[in-house]
């Protein structure tokens, strides 16, 4: 009996909730059963006479010919999985096991559909994995390099976005965003994820002769933070509801991550920052200048140390109170910070005294010429709260290695200095 007529009578054959599929062996289809409509989207009539393999996503194609090739060749196949795109463009995962027959010569195939489960793994796998990236990124971009890796492993990402959103101010800034196919327009990324965060919603866009494009909001307790975006471009997979499903799990897992890297940024800052003026405390100033020193060492460089002392800081306390004396002493970290260079430190060692670690200095003499800077720059007029202050300020300088080798011996060198111009000043 022919084996097409045969499973085409047996209407048993219908009922099964795996769907049978009978392959010829250039891979054209010559009988399906009912199921392949449920799995497969396609009535039976529009699969007979197509090619089997023009159906599987792209990218497991080659692997699966390969299988195929072995099972004629007498080598039976069982729980094979690739992927296969539906009538309407979503794909789905089908698990095979199939055989050659030599009598028919055709193969004969079961396949299942084992996509809920396949995303229900990778759910469980993006929170294992996303888990680990958070635990052991040194920072967000790294952070943002691994998420990105982990989701092309389970979806297009080749073009992937991290945007974040300036709480209250509503600015969006992009600190990851990778297009590695095709055009991938900044403008269109800044409108869609505005569009995600302005809706609190998930972005699922697939339009005619357009790019798939997938958005999720980063939402945590204190709202929503930021948006995960990716594009499949034109031509390629398009996005479905259980991409959607995956990513907004992964969204969760990068946005609680997030958090968890900014307060321990924060915390990490309040440790090693003076709360009022926001420069390096006296502790964070030992280990900058620690490592500074070994830079200078190591590559033969000079290096000044200066300490700043500001004069009649007390007067001003006392006669304007101590919210004025607090300003005060912030508008002076400003100052100083912009008296030096990005790579030099500007530090708050207590109540008004300051210290600058200038470093990679060409001459010794750089020292003075800086010092002379923040003289002048503390000596300009401050206004605070309607009262016009003048303060002066004493500054001594140490040079490294003519006053000292270490931290301490140029710290006691620079404080000393100053002391003696301030009582030579008094």
């Amino acid at each position: 009996m022919d084996i097409k007529r045969y499973l085409s009578q047996a209407s048993f054959i219908d009922q099964l909730m795996d769907a049978v599929c009978v392959v010829d062996r250039k891979y054209h289809i010559v009988y399906v059963s009912a199921a392949c409509e449920r799995i497969f989207g396609y009535e039976q009539d529009e699969l007979i006479g197509l090619c089997i393999i023009d159906l599987v996503v792209p990218a497991d194609r080659e692997r699966t010919v390969q299988a195929a090739d072995g099972v004629r060749e007498g080598d039976p196949q069982f729980n094979f999985e690739n992927r296969y795109l539906r009538k309407d463009g979503s794909v789905i995962h089908i698990l095979w096991s199939a055989r050659w027959s030599d009598d028919y010569r055709l193969h004969i195939a079961v396949a299942r559909d084992i996509t809920e489960r396949k995303l229900a793994e990778s759910r469980q796998l993006a929170l294992f994995a996303i888990s680990e990236a958070a635990h052991a990124a040194g920072d967000l971009l790294e952070l943002f390099k691994r998420v990105h890796e982990l989701v092309g492993q389970w979806l297009p990402a080749l073009n992937f976005s991290v945007a974040l959103c300036d709480q209250p101010e509503g600015e969006l800034s992009f600190p990851y965003l990778v297009s590695q196919h095709g055009d991938w327009s900044i403008n269109e990324v800044s409108r869609l994820s505005e569009e995600v965060i302005h809706s609190g919603q998930p972005l699922l866009q697939n339009a005619p002769d357009a790019p798939s494009w997938l958005g999720v909001p980063l939402v945590t307790q204190n709202g929503i933070i930021g948006v995960l975006l990716v594009e499949s471009p034109l031509g390629c997979e398009l996005y479905t509801e259980s991409h959607k499903e995956l990513l907004q799990f992964v969204s969760a897992q990068v946005a609680a991550a997030i958090e968890r890297k900014k307060l321990h940024a924060r915390l990490q800052f309040l440790a090693q920052h003076d709360a009022l003026t926001r420069l390096p405390n006296r502790e964070f100033l030992y280990e900058r200048l620690n490592s500074a020193l070994a830079r200078a060492k190591r590559e033969q460089q000079n290096l000044a140390v200066l300490f700043v002392d500001l004069d009649g800081f007390k007067l001003i306390n006392d006669s304007y109170g101590h919210g004025v004396g607090d300003q005060l002493l912030q508008q002076v970290a400003t100052r100083l910070k912009a008296c030096v260079r990005e790579s030099d430190t500007v530090a708050r060692m207590s109540g008004d005294e300051f210290v600058l670690v200038l470093e990679n200095l060409n001459l010794a003499e750089d020292g003075v010429i800086v010092a002379e800077k923040v003289r002048f720059e503390l000596s300009r007029p401050i206004l605070i709260d309607g009262h016009m202050l003048n303060i002066l300020c004493s500054i001594g300088i140490a040079l490294y290695p003519e006053h000292g080798e270490n931290a301490q011996q140029l710290l006691l060198k620079a404080d000393t200095a100053m002391y003696s111009m301030k009582k030579g000043a008094r």
